[in-house]
This record gives structure tokens, sequence and C-alpha cells, in this order.
């Protein structure tokens, strides 16, 4: 039986927009109050208006994880708002596609600093409120999900760096469920395949084109992501979802 979440306060980056945005909606619906994390304060701005509409509670936190000091300020802030933290849903992310020759050295980069150590950053800042929340809080317990990819289990040409970062997430989350589960912060790695966000929109228009012609199938929705999430965080204390694979059912590898 699923568990409400009232009383609670959820972290959630990349916010702006599908699968962070989703998961925010979401997880404010289960009744946390939920502190919204991207660079783009307009939209967090106007999903915040949104959540307080359904009767939810949302605090935006402008700012760029890629930079350590503002990934310690936005877990700082919550804590300093709301009292407490017990959810952080590290969900910032970015898909920068193309063949390893010649590919242009910023977008490696970005990746490594969005998809990697942003998560890090965020982690290491959030993991001793979390432990805090686990051992004071009423529902005993705290949760802190990884939303990854299915490029962190199956590697794919063309996506080199891409599948590097979301391979060492994978790697991150198990060494860091090891060290936390007996505190009974659960860690989960999530891995969507294809999902209908604006990720792709993001690469060059040349890889764009690529990527659309293998994505011509039905793809999932970020609230099919969220739903997951709901599902994660909301388990009796006794149970971890440690790892989830989610697929669409027309998508084969």
């Amino acid at each position: 039986m699923a568990e409400k979440l009232d009383g609670t306060v959820a972290l959630v980056t990349g916010a702006s927009s599908g699968i962070g945005a989703a998961a925010a909606t979401a997880l404010a619906g289960q009744g946390a109050s939920v502190a919204l994390v991207a660079r783009r304060k307009e939209r967090l701005e106007t999903l915040a208006g949104e959540i307080r509409k359904q009767g939810g509670s949302a605090f935006v936190l402008a700012a760029d994880i890629t930079r350590e000091d503002q990934a310690n300020d936005v877990i700082a802030r919550t804590v300093a708002e709301f009292g407490r933290l017990d959810t952080l849903v590290n969900a910032a992310g970015v898909m920068l596609l193309g063949p390893a020759l010649g590919a242009p050295m910023p977008e490696w980069r970005e990746m490594v600093e969005i998809n990697l150590l942003g998560t890090l950053y965020c982690s290491h800042a959030a993991l001793p409120h979390l432990i805090k929340a686990a051992e004071t809080g009423a529902r005993r317990v705290a949760d802190l999900v990884n939303v990854s990819s299915t490029a962190g289990r199956f590697p794919r040409a063309g996506r080199a760096v891409y599948n590097a970062t979301k391979h060492g997430i994978t790697g991150f989350s198990e060494a860091l469920r090891q060290e936390v589960t007996t505190k009974h912060v659960r860690v989960c790695l999530l891995e969507p395949g294809a999902v209908n966000t604006e990720l792709v929109s993001h690469n060059r228009p040349e890889i764009r084109d690529t990527i659309s012609k293998f994505l011509a199938f039905e793809r999932l929705e970020a609230e099919d992501i969220a739903d997951a999430i709901a599902y994660i965080v909301t388990r009796p204390r006794r149970v971890a979802v440690n790892e989830l694979l989610i697929r669409p059912t027309e998508q084969e590898g």
C-alpha cells in the first residue's frame, strides 16, 4: 500500500521541464512540499503556480547545479525554508549524441557536468539531511532517486559520452546504496527508455534528424516516469526499490 508524503519535503532537479517537472507535480500531489531546481526561473515559477493551484507547496530555486556552490546552496535553502529534506530526485540531464570522431568537446563537457557532476554535488549535499530525516521523521525513511537511462545499461555507437555519464550514475547509485541502506536512506536507480521530452531538441540538427528516425515509435511520457518515482518513494519503510528499468512497449533496445 502506498504511503502519503504529507509533512515531507522533496527537492527535484531539472524541474523546469520533462521528467523533473512531472516528478515535482506528482510528489506534490502525494502531499510533499517541493523545492523546484533548474536554471530557467520563469518555467519554475509557472510550475510552482500550477502546484499551488492544486493546493500544494512549492519553492522555486533557480540555480546551476553543475556549480558545486550552487548545488550546496539549493539544498541548504530548501532545509532553511521547510526545515527538513526527505526526498531528492536527481532528474537534471542532457543527451547530446553523435559520433565520437570530431565531436564538439563542449557537448561532452556539458554532459559530464550536468548528468554526472550535478548529481554528485546534490547527492553529497543532501545526504546528511536525508539521514537525519530517516532518523527523526514520522515515516523513518528517506529517498534518493537518480534518474538515469537505458544508456546506463546498454552502450550504443554514437552515444559514447552519454553512455559514460549514465554508467557512472549506475555505479555511484549502487555503491551509495550499500553505504546508506542500513540508515534507511533508500537509493533507487531509475532507467527510462525513450521518453517524449525536449532532450532530443538539444542536439545539432543533423543528429536530431537521425535520432528522430530511430524514435519512430510510441514513446513514454514524462508522467509515466513521474508515476514510477511516486511509486518508489511511497513504499513502506521495509521496501526499497533499488533499480527500475522502464521502456516503451515498442522499444527493442
